[in-house]
């Protein structure tokens, strides 16, 4: 924190609800005129650290943008609020522009977004993908904390009918889930699928996903350091038993975490991870899976026979035996 002792008042202010927390402090932006509410963003972006505030007000222009709008009568706003909504919004549009999101959002250069609200926003083509990225993953001790210190229940990979694109790790309800690297906070919501889940950019380009938890205590636009808590482990979502799902994506491409972590020695690979189109060679894989559905009155052979395969190749790719009994509806795959 900087010494405010030769700032003015409205920078003591500004300090002042800062330290109180973010419900104080979006009351005390909304009170302020465009030339203080700018005078506020470049205050907080040149004096205070880490800036949680100004990546608070980023967020609150996003969500000002669609309720700050004009009145449809005679010009007048409705209320003093909607004049306050206004007036930050358009200090905020003279405040902000592309070189600061580039400076305070990690990796904006790469991804050229910042969605708080879809867990997968990008259009990332793998086939447009023919250079190596180099990716920093510790300079130093402290750089990287294990998630969480349970084992590798499940793997990245086809997972039944399904792929499943994470890893998923074994702990008790209630558990403290870290983050793994330095980051900002982009996502921190419920979902059917995920359950409670958060969403981590770090600055080297990835972006880690921590779901099925019992309760989040990260917002989106807060900054977090590696070990730092994000949330406690749960059971929520589509999931059948307390365990973590942990995802590590680059572009919005899932890749398999243990690229980057060894689970078994709860540690780093390596510092450094290449990133290149082999790293997503899965997605082909994946994509060339076939599935057939079971219809009334098939069996093995049948369904064999209509795909130029044997019985045995579809009991080998299925898990199942020549004499196990399929019944209609039931998925099957063929390739």
């Amino acid at each position: 924190m900087a010494n405010i002792s030769e700032e003015n008042g409205l920078n003591k202010g500004i300090v002042k609800f800062y330290e109180s927390g973010y419900s104080c402090t979006i009351k005390f932006l909304l009170t302020l005129q465009p030339i203080e509410f700018e005078h506020c963003v470049y205050f907080c972006a040149t004096k205070i650290l880490p800036m949680k505030l100004l990546f608070a007000s980023f967020l609150l222009f996003i969500s000002a943008l669609s309720v700050a709008q004009p009145n449809t009568g005679g010009g007048d706003f409705d209320s003093k609020a909607d004049k306050s909504r206004m007036n930050m919004t358009n200090a905020l549009k003279r405040a902000w522009n592309v070189n600061d999101s580039i400076r305070f959002i990690p990796a904006y250069d790469q991804y050229c977004k910042w969605d708080t609200e879809n867990i997968h926003t990008y259009n990332f083509n793998i086939a447009e993908f023919t250079d190596t990225a180099m990716i920093n993953l510790r300079d130093k001790p402290g750089d990287f904390s294990h998630p969480c210190p349970g084992h590798v229940t499940s793997d990245f990979g086809m997972r039944g009918s399904r792929y499943h694109y994470g890893i998923d790790l074994k702990l008790e309800v209630g558990d403290p889930v870290k983050v793994a690297f330095d980051g900002l906070v982009r996502i921190s919501q419920y979902s059917k699928t995920y359950g409670h889940v958060i969403v981590v950019r770090h600055p080297n380009g990835l972006e880690t996903l921590y779901a099925h938890l019992s309760k989040r205590m990260a917002e989106p636009g807060e900054i977090v350091e590696a070990g730092d808590i994000l949330g406690l482990g749960g059971n929520t979502g589509r999931s059948y038993g307390s365990h973590l799902h942990f995802e590590c994506r680059y572009l919005g491409q899932p890749m398999d975490p243990k690229l980057v972590i060894n689970f078994e020695e709860q540690d780093l690979v390596a510092d450094q991870l290449a990133i290149s189109k082999t790293t997503f060679k899965y997605v082909t894989e994946a994509r060339a899976v076939k599935y057939h559905t079971v219809k009334k009155g098939e069996n093995l052979s049948v369904i064999a026979n209509r795909y130029g395969t044997t019985v045995r190749g579809l009991c080998k790719l299925n898990g199942i035996k020549q004499t196990s009994v399929i019944r209609p509806g039931q998925k099957l795959r063929y390739k």
